[in-house]
């Protein structure tokens, strides 16, 4: 595998359910977060690739749920990039609790597309670099 992106995560009032545990759809969203943060991290910022008519957009997810988060919990949500195609990539996510308990991981395939068309393009050479360096 890839280099290894952390991105910490505390779990606020407004993520949990009303058993105090982080109601599913908000792991995506923490998950997203981090594939955000990696990528500005690695110099490329979505609003201007969305300026250049390209955008990164979710195709596929697999998720698998192993333990529960709660509130006030700080998670850590590790991203790596383990494939790079022309027009696409693929993400693997880990979602550990501070005391190292796997609560979930994925598998997230992200295409790259034309911007409004929607239709695949290639990922942007310079993009494209920055994400091969990193596997």
């Amino acid at each position: 595998m890839g280099e290894v992106f952390e991105f910490p995560v505390r779990v606020y009032y407004e993520d949990t359910d009303a058993g105090g545990i982080v109601y599913n759809a908000n792991y995506l969203k923490f998950m997203e977060r981090a594939r955000t943060e990696f990528l500005r991290a690695k110099g490329v910022e979505q609003d201007l690739l969305l300026q250049e008519g390209h955008a990164f957009v979710v195709s596929r997810t697999e998720i698998d749920f192993r333990s529960a988060a709660r509130f006030n919990e700080l998670l850590n949500v590790i991203t790596q990039v383990i494939e790079v195609k022309r027009a696409s990539l693929r993400f693997s996510q880990q979602i550990l609790a501070a005391d190292g308990r796997l609560v979930t991981q994925a598998m997230v395939q992200i295409a790259c597309v034309s911007h409004p068309q929607m239709k695949p393009v290639a990922i942007p050479e310079k993009i494209k670099g920055v994400l091969l360096s990193a596997r």
